[in-house]
């Protein structure tokens, strides 16, 4: 059975012989997307790379989609207005899936401010693929670590739409892990994400 794109006949899903359940067996461990959301500065690229440095030494295929690194290329052409967050993170949902497919750990590290927006990724994979990690750390403590003086900017009204200043953020309601990234160390996060992994079994290799 052939799964055509709605609206569109000539375009056809192809099913590969080389299947997710192979790749995953191959690799050793389940592929999963590892969704870190929360402010600016709270620390979701820092805990993002540090985990996939973690899974690295363990042996697994990962790959970090990271909130600037995106902006560079994907979605260059993107700005900053409700309508293109919106669009940004459907974008890196989707890119997220085909990671899934490949049975590749997808870690994506994105302020992803909207609970709908978050939603409708959770909703592109099975039950329990899409794993939301709230990297929660109260603003003063971001306004703190703000190396780029992005808050300091935002606060002088030079830089519209900022999340938590001009723009809201929607903390998770039922997120699968919170990690206090405000007050614990980067190695303390990790080893909660981690034993995350393997209490749900997507860590399967020793």
């Amino acid at each position: 059975m052939s799964n055509e794109k709605p609206g569109n006949s000539n375009i056809v899903w192809h099913n590969a012989t080389v299947t997710r359940s192979r790749r995953e067996q191959q690799n050793g461990h389940k592929s999963v997307i590892l969704w870190f959301t929360g402010l600016s500065g709270a620390g979701k690229s820092s805990l993002a790379h540090a985990v996939e440095e973690q899974l690295h030494q363990l042996g697994s295929r990962t790959c970090v989609l990271d909130g600037d690194n995106v902006r560079h290329g994907l979605s260059g052409d993107l700005g900053f207005s409700d309508n293109d967050r919106k669009e940004n993170i459907r974008r890196i949902g989707e890119v997220a899936k085909l990671f899934l497919e490949a049975g590749v750990i997808a870690l994506t590290a994105f302020i992803s401010p909207f609970r709908t927006e978050r939603a409708m990724v959770r909703k592109l994979v099975p039950h329990g693929e899409f794993i939301e990690i709230y990297c929660c750390a109260d603003i003063a403590i971001c306004e703190q670590r703000d190396v780029k003086g992005l808050y300091r900017r935002a606060r002088a009204g030079e830089i519209k739409n900022f999340t938590g200043i001009s723009s809201p953020y929607e903390e998770p309601v039922n997120p699968e892990i919170n990690v206090d990234t405000g007050t614990q160390s980067i190695e303390e996060c990790v080893d909660e994400v981690i034993s995350l992994l393997h209490a749900r079994g997507i860590l399967v290799r020793a």
